[in-house]
């Protein structure tokens, strides 16, 4: 029988789960972690929970955001923690879907992320969509997905992070020199070190090595090394947007190789 008369309303309002739901599934959350270990663009989309809850909510995310890189699994227990609080909430559904990635779960990330995508409005995933097509074994997919989106109108740490992932889907394919041709992008400057810089340099480096080119690989591997430690070095420098890679050594018949 589905319901009747008397049978209080269960749905959720506004976007919060009912707080009298039980949590015996959730993993606990040291007393030191409060609300505002989360940012404050994360909290605010947590402003239509109740005080208690939100609060609640945000110290699993900060828990996830904690653990993500050290213990993906907990991570994503606190995630789903978060979710079964407040399901419809965008921040909450992208943390389910970036923790269950971690975890190698790609089915789950990818059915988070369209719905983080639709409540959302935003592409700014669009990489970690692409990745978990990937994932799943259906890089002739993942290229669909990656092909749809407007690039111009992504900021550049995601355009970045999208060719890459196109880049990958091309390896699984087989299709190497295209799987180089998606990372000739704009972005791609081997002088300067930006914050994308060292992802990008080594994926290069990645699919040179597939196509033997070991010399070159090595080259864009070393310059993915050196930004990195330059970018890590200054990373405490005031209002830093790029930093000139001088110490790079190069042999001119390595470069020629590489415009070759």
């Amino acid at each position: 029988m589905r319901g009747g008369a008397d049978r209080p309303d269960r749905r959720p309002r506004d976007g919060a789960a009912r707080e009298d739901r039980p949590r015996h599934d959730d993993p606990p959350i040291p007393e030191e972690v409060t609300a505002r270990d989360l940012n404050g663009p994360a909290r605010n989309e947590l402003k239509t929970l109740s005080k208690e809850n939100a609060d609640e909510v945000a110290r699993h995310l900060a828990m996830a955001a904690r653990l993500i890189d050290d213990d993906p699994a907990l991570a994503h227990r606190h995630a789903l923690a978060a979710s079964r609080r407040a399901g419809r909430i965008a921040i909450v559904r992208e943390t389910v879907a970036i923790t269950a990635y971690a975890t190698e779960d790609y089915a789950l990330a990818l059915r988070e992320l369209r719905t983080y995508r639709r409540i959302s409005g935003k592409d700014d995933q669009i990489a970690l969509l692409v990745d978990s097509e990937r994932g799943v074994g259906r890089p002739d997919r993942a290229l669909e997905v990656g092909r749809a989106v407007d690039r111009s109108a992504l900021p550049v740490p995601v355009r970045v992070e999208l060719a890459i992932a196109m880049s990958g889907a091309r390896l699984d394919l087989g299709e190497t020199e295209r799987a180089l041709t998606e990372l000739d992008i704009p972005e791609l400057d081997p002088d300067r070190a930006f914050e994308w810089s060292p992802a990008l340099f080594a994926a290069r480096a990645a699919v040179l090595e597939e196509l033997g080119r070991t010399d070159e690989a090595a080259l864009w591997q070393r310059r993915a090394d050196i930004a990195a430690e330059a970018l890590h070095d200054a990373s405490g420098a005031a209002d830093l947007e790029t930093i000139v890679i001088e110490d790079t050594v190069i042999e001119d018949d390595a470069v020629e190789g590489d415009r070759s």
